[in-house]
């Protein structure tokens, strides 16, 4: 587990898009503007932003050459600037649906039972869940549609922002729309705090695709080495709770889909390191699936490869 020594590495913040000023004036002005405004002016900051932090834009291209080896640099740059427009296009239409009312809800999110069955399934066994996901899509709003539109209660687990202006406001957000949030590394019994969510059949979420310190499991990502987050695995293996990949995509001007994955579960009858390995990679594989179908929404802002010991498999 996650403990107090571990924190959040500064480079996952340091790209210049997360700092308190401007997510208190981006969630400030979309409750203000009408939608068109805020898509504009939304648009019009990350293409700013695109060409006044080249550090950022060559990171982004970075990452995309596990998905286009053969692209150049320029044309990697400009899906990176692709990217940052989708990544506004997100966040406008998050910050829009914690305002709207139930029928403008329902405008929002395509609900598809298909995509739902899964999921429905596996909680009415009573084992609980464990929703985990990635930094791709709108994962955010994939909270607002739990909790507004199907009404089930959920908990995020998730490390304090390092800017408190940052989490003050994602904390207001979760509270408005009635997510709590189990802050890693702010109490001795955060496992048994998950724990407990998960054996009452209480749902419990992760993004699982960035390691903090020493919780970390190996896995191949988009046929590269990389290091997902251990936790979320080990407590699947512990309470018997199924992992379920979920993933909240864009199908249309500010309309979303809640596609629910293939369902995991770490086997008890293996080792423990072994049964964790098997499960992170099968999650890790259904997340390469959907960030090349759609890899302009797999938003890390940072060289993902360089870090936390990611790199190419057989280097």
């Amino acid at each position: 587990m996650v403990d107090r020594r571990d924190s959040v590495p500064s480079r996952w913040t340091l790209h210049g898009l997360n700092n308190g000023t401007i997510f208190r004036a981006t969630y400030r002005g979309v409750g203000a503007l009408p939608p068109w405004a805020s898509h504009f002016l939304g648009r019009a900051t990350t293409w700013l932003a695109w060409r006044l932090l080249p550090d950022t834009r060559a990171a982004i291209a970075d990452n995309l050459r596990a998905l286009f080896p053969g692209e150049s640099q320029t044309t990697l740059e400009r899906r990176a600037r692709i990217m940052l427009r989708a990544y506004a296009d997100d966040v406008v239409d998050f910050i829009r649906a914690l305002q709207a009312s139930e029928e403008e809800l329902r405008t929002l999110f395509e609900y598809l039972p298909s995509e739902a069955e899964p999921f429905f399934r596996e909680l009415d066994k009573g084992r609980g869940m464990i929703i985990v996901s990635g930094h791709y899509g709108n994962w955010e709003a994939g909270g607002i549609f739990l909790r507004r539109i199907t009404g089930l209660p959920v908990a995020v687990v998730a490390m304090p922002e390092p800017d408190p202006e940052v989490d003050r406001v994602r904390q207001e957000i979760r509270q408005l729309i009635g997510v709590d949030t189990i802050h890693v590394g702010q109490s001795l019994d955060t496992a048994l705090q998950i724990r407990r969510r998960i054996e009452q059949n209480g749902i419990v979420a992760f993004l699982m695709d960035r390691p903090i310190g020493r919780d970390r499991v190996e896995v191949d990502f988009l046929g590269r080495r990389a290091f997902f987050l251990r936790t979320p695995v080990l407590m699947a293996f512990m309470t018997g709770a199924p992992l379920m990949p979920c993933f909240t995509e864009r199908a249309g001007d500010s309309r979303f889909v809640a596609r629910a994955g293939e369902p995991i579960i770490v086997r008890r009858d293996r080792p423990r390191d072994e049964a964790i390995q098997a499960a992170a990679q099968a999650f890790a594989d259904q997340l390469a699936a959907r960030v090349a179908a759609h890899p302009q929404y797999w938003y890390h802002f940072y060289r993902y490869w360089e870090h936390d010991g990611h790199e190419a498999v057989g280097r």
